[in-house]
């Protein structure tokens, strides 16, 4: 048996629809590289979380946000109305930052880690693939 890749958008947006359709509230993987988590709400609809397993230590340099899965680049929710331009900003660990499109499913990319959000590090609405750098956040010191 092959393992599956949960960094596949396609594999994603599959798990989400069965979920869905199964009327399952939501499922998480851990596996050494990291975590996936799907949350459905009737409400909200899925949340998707992927984290990375690397810690960082304090106070080291910047902290670069990479995308967790390909898919499409959303600085800020498509439904919102635009304000860009507030850089640099102080973020919490649990603040979302953007978003990665694939398909009808919006991944939220959450800061990670509090401090000074400096950089936004690609084009909103570009094509991203995993691992692509996103955001770079300054720790405190």
């Amino acid at each position: 048996m092959s393992a599956i890749d949960f960094s596949d958008p396609a594999t994603i947006a599959l798990l989400t629809d069965a979920l869905t359709a199964a009327g399952v509230a939501g499922l998480e993987i851990s596996r050494p590289e990291g975590q996936l988590r799907i949350v459905v709400s009737g409400e909200g609809g899925a949340q998707i979380g992927a984290h990375e397993a690397a810690a960082r230590a304090p106070g080291a340099a910047p902290v670069v946000v990479k995308a967790p899965v390909a898919g499409h680049f959303c600085a800020e929710h498509p439904a919102v109305p635009t304000v860009s331009g507030n850089l640099p900003r102080s973020v919490s660990d649990t603040d979302i930052l953007g978003f990665v499109r694939i398909g009808h499913v919006l991944l939220p990319l959450r800061a990670g880690r509090s401090g000074v959000l400096t950089r936004l590090l690609a084009e909103p609405g570009a094509l991203i693939g995993f691992g692509d750098p996103l955001f770079e956040i300054e720790l405190p010191s």
